[in-house]
């Protein structure tokens, strides 16, 4: 297959996505009462409802109305007011009533949108962006100084009931491919479940993913579900499609199912991008058909053949009336929103002097997003220097323990909010350097004790005593005369010599600033 970025010179990438999330912060099914759970034992949760038995009337959840009208509208959504269920008609055991009781073509939420922050690390799969000064506007991008930003419409998010979970026996990976025998467990059919539907905006994979995390953070800040892609409360549909560059007329699509991580869902828009580009320069035709993405195997494969509106057989749920939303209802609703992340991003801009880069990296975690605003709160000291320097220790030192291994918790770490802005004022108030700052962060989490003990313990303090530095000084200046000519000569990069001899002599204890401070003054 070519690469990418020779594939992007001749086709332009189409790509929209599908967001299912559960309402797991709610307490019951849909239309039903059963509890809602994870985890227990099969078929515990279900009842003459949520089976579909004859007669067997549903009542819909207050609460989960209430969690879909507050998703559209920290989404930019117009919410419907008038607004009614439909009967998806399928066969298939996941659903013993074999139908999904799910919204039509008009949803509780319509037309929404969301920006998306594209870093320039990250922008290099948008083609022809690197051509763009900032200001310039490429249909629905802007540049901006650190990479782009995308305007990504929402057509809908609209309400429907999760079907259960069928669980295959023998054959590869737990798929149906292959199995001896098949079961499904009910306990998850009839779990409230919201799909959001973008606009077909998105180009490339990485713009992808970015979407779908920006909105698992908002979901998790308007507490409507645990989001969790590994328990399957949080999944992806992607649709793809290619078209020659500068045409506007679509492709054939074809639609990733099930996608449970950011990384599957980059990996496999990728590769289908490849696949489709390399079919269509072999003058094959793409179909309309549902793939699924093999991690293992690095491609995707064909599950079946996709579905039209037609074959579901959409008419009007019968045992359930039409929905009118008050105006009364919907600003209610509205002030229950909570500060979202692009609100929190500009906040920390705003009040604590952040960049925009630090902020937007801050938000993507709700622990070591929760952890800045608690050492903040708990610091001696919480000025623009303190808060950059806490911001810089989260990013990279917390974030990067974090991503070393899936099983590090903040929760249970001894990395305490205390502990960190104390860590941080140690460094921004001159007492340790950079460099201890590190020794000391990882003498935290072997040792579990209070930063200001573990440099005493181990002397770490700097020295910042003028005369202590100044006869350093003198001492480095008076071995190295050569070096002292040279640097009066004009070679002024050998101050980075002479303050690492003066290091040196010190331990490693002395104040960098001083020391470069008083180099200045005797070499002048």
């Amino acid at each position: 297959m070519k690469t990418l970025e020779e594939v992007l010179e001749k086709w332009e990438p189409v790509i929209g996505l599908e967001v299912h999330a559960e309402l797991t912060t709610l307490k019951t099914k849909m239309f039903c009462g059963c509890e809602l759970s994870f985890g227990d034992e099969p078929n515990t949760h279900t009842c003459p409802v949520c089976l579909g038995m004859p007669g067997a009337l549903p009542v819909p959840n207050k609460a989960a109305i209430e969690s879909i009208v507050l998703a559209g509208l920290a989404t930019n959504c117009d919410i419907e007011k008038h607004s009614m269920f439909y009967r998806k008609n399928y066969v298939y055991p996941d659903m013993s009533k074999n139908f999904q009781t799910t919204q039509g073509p008009v949803a509780f939420c319509m037309r929404g949108h969301l920006e998306l922050d594209v870093d320039a690390k990250n922008s290099g799969e948008r083609y022809g962006v690197d051509k763009m000064s900032k200001g310039d506007v490429c249909e629905n991008i802007v540049k901006t100084d650190n990479g782009y930003r995308a305007h990504v419409g929402i057509t809908r998010i609209h309400m429907e009931e999760d079907a259960g979970k069928m669980i295959h026996i023998g054959g590869g990976e737990g798929r149906i491919a292959g199995a001896t025998n098949s079961l499904v467990d009910y306990n998850r059919a009839g779990t409230p479940l919201i799909e959001l539907v973008t606009e077909p905006d998105l180009r490339t994979p990485e713009e992808a993913r970015l979407f779908m995390q920006k909105l698992r953070q908002i979901y998790l800040a308007i507490g409507i579900s645990d989001c969790s892609m590994e328990k399957g409360s949080l999944r992806c549909d992607g649709n793809i499609s290619l078209r020659k560059r500068g045409t506007t007329e679509f492709g054939t699509k074809t639609e990733l199912k099930n996608i449970n991580s950011f990384k599957s869902l980059h990996d496999g828009l990728y590769y289908e991008i490849l696949r489709q580009a390399q079919a269509l320069e072999d003058g094959e035709a793409i179909r309309q058909e549902t793939r699924h993405w093999d991690p293992s195997a690095k491609r995707t494969i064909v599950m079946r053949v996709k579905e039209t509106a037609d074959d579901y057989r959409l008419f009007p749920e019968p045992d359930l009336a039409p929905f009118d939303l008050s105006d009364e209802y919907i600003e209610n609703v509205r002030k229950k929103l909570p500060e979202l992340p692009d609100q929190k991003a500009k906040r920390f801009e705003e009040n604590f002097g952040l960049s925009e880069y630090d902020a937007r990296h801050l938000i993507e975690h709700r622990e070591t997003c929760k952890l800045f605003e608690d050492a903040i709160a708990v610091a001696k000291d919480a000025n623009d220097e303190f808060a950059k320097g806490l911001a810089n220790i989260i990013i990279n030192d917390i974030s990067g323990w974090l991503n070393a291994d899936e099983s590090n918790d903040l929760s249970t770490s001894p990395f305490t909010a205390k502990r960190i802005a104390d860590l941080v004022y140690l460094s921004t108030s001159g007492r340790i350097s950079k460099a201890q700052q590190k020794t000391v962060f990882a003498a935290i989490l072997e040792e579990d004790k209070d930063p200001a003990v573990i440099v005493s313990e181990k002397g770490l303090e700097q020295v910042s005593d003028t005369g202590a530095i100044e006869a350093v000084v003198d001492k480095v200046l008076a071995a190295n005369p050569d070096k002292v000519e040279q640097y009066r000569g004009g070679k002024t990069g050998l101050i980075g010599f002479f303050v690492g001899q003066c290091m040196k002599e010190m331990q490693g204890k002395g104040d960098p600033k001083l020391i470069n401070k008083t180099l200045a003054e005797k070499l002048a």
